[in-house]
């Protein structure tokens, strides 16, 4: 969240780091012109994206303003954005930066989190969107 008001990037790569502290771990790339108003804030929200928002992540990884426009999202606790019908969310402190290449490593201490039951999280693998596969029933495994 700025001054102007909320500002967000599709991020390519995202992971838990540490449960104990709790930190996460998100990749922006060095190009990114979003990255440096959420480092200037010093906190961001991760929005994990839910298997029916494609267009949300096509939506946030374009070039250019306007990405919150027509986009339903409330305040967290901690006054950061969290988009409508996400799978999860994840409110963090910026803790530091380590260059990584054409990407700047970004580790963040989760302060708050939430998530949707019985959502299912957005996949982007060999550059297209997927999904968890349903677990199939084996007849002979006595816990299916």
């Amino acid at each position: 969240m700025t001054p102007s008001g909320p500002v967000g990037f599709t991020c390519q790569a995202f992971s838990a780091l540490s449960l104990s502290p709790p930190q996460v771990l998100l990749c922006p790339g060095r190009a990114s012109t979003t990255w440096p108003a959420i480092r200037s804030a010093g906190s961001f929200c991760v929005n994990v994206l839910a298997e029916d928002q494609a267009p949300l992540s096509d939506r946030f990884a374009r070039a250019g303003g306007g990405r919150f426009e027509g986009v339903e999202w409330t305040c967290s606790a901690g006054g950061l954005p969290v988009l409508h019908g996400v799978a999860a969310w994840i409110e963090c402190g910026l803790r530091s930066e380590f260059p990584g290449g054409d990407h700047t490593i970004v580790r963040g201490d989760v302060r708050r989190l939430g998530a949707t039951p019985g959502s299912r999280p957005l996949l982007y693998f060999r550059g297209q969107y997927t999904r968890i596969a349903e677990p199939t029933a084996d007849p002979d495994d006595p816990d299916m």
